[in-house]
C-alpha cells in the first residue's frame, strides 16, 4: 500500500480523502492557499504545504506549485478529489513523468470523456442509446439550426467540453437559437478553454440518473446502482440526490447499469467514474456523460452498498483486484444528499461570503455530515460555495425524507447566508415528498411563487 498520498484539493472532499487515508494507515499530505490557511483540511492532515494566494489560479490549479508540493512531500500518489486537476490529463501525465500514481482513470480515459463528441462517440459503439443531434461539433449556428429543423426544437446547445451546467442553453426556435449559440460559445469558451458546441434534442421532463461505475486495472468492472440527481438549480447543478431512484424498475437498473458497464470499458477505464442518463417520461434513457472522478453525491452510493469508494479507489490505483463480483452488490434502504451552500435565496442564490459566527449541524442515527467548516471559519469569495453534505439514511424513500426534513430543521448556520431556507421549503414540498422528479422541478417550484424568506 502507499504509504504517503497528497491530497491535491480543498474543503470537504479533502477533509473526506484525508479521513480515508488515515483508517488505511496512509500519511495523508494536505496542499492549501493562503486563504484557506485555517481551513480543516489543513489541520487535519499529517502534513500541509502551502502553494500559492487565494485566487485558485494562483494555488490549487497553479500546475507548477502542486507539482512542487508532490515531489517535496514525497507522496507516492495523488488524490485529486473533484474539480481543480482531476479531469485534466495533463495533470495524470505530469505526476506519471514523476513516477507518483495517480489515483483515478488513465489519460486516454479522461481525454476520451472529456470531450462530449468523442464520448458520444463511445457510447453509441458501446450500443448504449444516445439523444438524437449533431455527431460532432458544429460550426455555427447556420449549422445548428439545420440540425434542429431535422430533429425538431426545442434542442439543447451544448459544450463539448467541461460541465457543471455551464455552456448549456436550451432554444425553442431559431429566432432564440441564433442569440443563444454565441453566448453558449462565448461562455464555454471562458470556463473551458474551447468554445466548440453540440446540438441536441431536448428531451422533455425528463429524470437525470446517473449510474455509478468502478474498475480494476485487471479488466474487472462494476455498477454500484444509481443515483437520482434531478433536483437541479436553473444553472443544472444539482442540489439534492438520492440513491437508489425509487421509480426506477429493477429491469431498467440492470439495463442502464449494463450500458455504463460497456461504455466505460470501451474507453479502458478503471477506477472510480460515473455515467449520467437522461430518463424520459416513457422510460427509455439516453447517455448524457462521463464524469471521470469520484462524483461530490458519492456518499449516497456509500450508504447504501456499504462500500467506501474512497478506499476502494486507493486499493485499485496500488493494483488491486476488486474484492466482489457484480452478483455481491446488493442495495439497502434509501439515501438523500442535501448540498448546503454559501448562497442567498433572496438574491438569486448570489454567493455569499463572511465569517461563520455559529455552526451546529444536526446529530442523531442515519445522519452524516460532509464538510470542513466550523464556528469562527470564513468563507472566502474564491471558491465553490460548498459549505456541507447533509447525508441521511433510512430504511426507505419516505423515511429518509422524513429525517433530512428533520435535519434540515436542526442545522444552524449564522453569520453568511445560506441556501438552508430554500431546502427546508422545497424538500417539505408536495412534490419532493411524493417524487415526482424531474429536471425542471426546482424551476417550477421557484416560479410558482416560493419566497425566499
Amino acid at each position: 500500500m502507499f504509504k504517503t498520498i497528497l491530497v491535491a484539493n480543498r474543503g470537504e472532499i479533502a477533509c473526506r480523502v484525508i479521513r480515508a487515508c488515515r483508517e488505511l494507515g496512509i500519511q495523508s499530505v494536505a496542499v492549501y492557499s493562503e486563504a484557506d490557511r485555517d481551513s480543516n483540511h489543513v489541520s487535519l492532515a499529517d502534513k500541509a504545504i502551502c502553494v500559492g494566494a487565494g485566487a485558485n489560479g494562483d494555488s490549487y490549479l497553479n500546475l507548477a506549485n502542486v507539482l512542487m508540493a508532490v515531489q517535496i512531500s514525497g507522496a507516492e500518489a495523488v488524490h485529486p478529489g473533484y474539480g481543480y486537476f482531476s479531469e485534466r490529463s495533463h495533470f495524470v501525465d505530469a505526476l506519471s513523468n514523476l513516477n507518483v500514481k495517480f489515483i483515478g482513470p488513465p489519460t486516454e480515459a479522461i481525454e476520451a470523456m472529456g470531450d462530449k463528441a468523442r464520448a458520444k462517440s463511445a457510447a453509441i459503439a458501446a450500443h448504449c442509446p444516445v439523444v438524437p443531434g449533431s455527431e460532432g461539433p458544429v460550426a455555427n449556428e447556420v449549422e445548428a439550426h439545420k440540425i434542429a429543423m431535422d430533429i425538431g426544437y426545442p434542442v439543447l446547445l451544448k459544450a463539448v467540453a467541461g460541465g457543471g451546467g455551464r455552456g448549456i442553453r436550451k432554444v425553442e426556435s431559431q429566432e432564440e437559437l441564433v442569440r443563444a449559440f454565441p453566448m453558449a460559445a462565448a461562455e464555454a469558451q471562458a470556463s473551458f478553454g474551447s468554445g466548440a458546441m453540440l446540438v441536441e434534442k431536448a428531451v422533455i421532463k425528463p429524470r437525470h440518473v446517473e449510474i455509478q461505475v468502478l474498475g480494476d486495472e485487471h479488466g474487472n468492472m462494476v455498477y454500484l446502482g444509481e443515483r437520482e440527481c434531478s433536483v437541479q438549480n436553473l444553472r443544472h447543478q444539482k442540489i439534492v440526490e438520492e440513491a437508489p431512484d425509487a421509480k426506477l424498475p429493477d429491469a431498467l437498473r440492470k439495463e442502464m447499469g449494463e450500458a455504463a458497464v460497456r461504455t466505460a470499458l470501451s474507453v479502458g477505464y478503471t477506477n472510480a467514474g460515473t455515467v449520467e442518463f437522461l430518463v424520459d417520461p416513457e422510460g427509455k434513457f439516453y447517455f448524457l456523460e462521463m464524469n471521470t472522478r469520484l462524483q461530490v453525491e458519492h456518499p449516497v452510493t456509500e450508504e447504501i452498498t456499504g462500500l467506501d469508494l474512497v478506499h476502494l479507489q486507493i486499493a485499485i490505483a496500488n493494483g488491486a483486484k476488486l474484492p466482489f463480483k457484480q452478483s455481491d452488490v446488493a442495495l439497502k434502504g434509501h439515501a438523500i444528499e442535501a448540498r448546503i451552500t454559501a448562497q442567498d435565496p433572496d438574491r438569486d442564490f448570489a454567493p455569499s461570503t463572511g465569517c461563520i459566527t455559529q455552526w451546529r449541524p444536526p446529530t442523531g442515527r442515519g445522519v452524516r455530515m460532509e464538510t470542513h467548516c466550523f464556528a469562527g471559519f470564513s468563507i472566502s469569495p474564491f471558491y465553490d460555495p460548498l459549505l456541507a453534505k447533509l447525508v441521511v439514511k433510512g430504511d426507505n424513500r419516505a423515511d429518509a425524507v422524513a429525517r433530512l426534513q428533520a435535519a434540515l430543521h436542526d442545522f444552524c448556520i449564522e453569520g453568511i447566508a445560506t441556501n438552508l431556507p430554500f431546502l427546508r421549503r422545497f424538500c417539505a414540498s408536495k412534490e419532493y415528498v411524493q417524487g415526482e422528479l424531474e429536471t425542471s422541478l426546482v424551476g417550477r417550484f421557484l416560479s410558482d411563487g416560493d419566497q425566499a424568506s
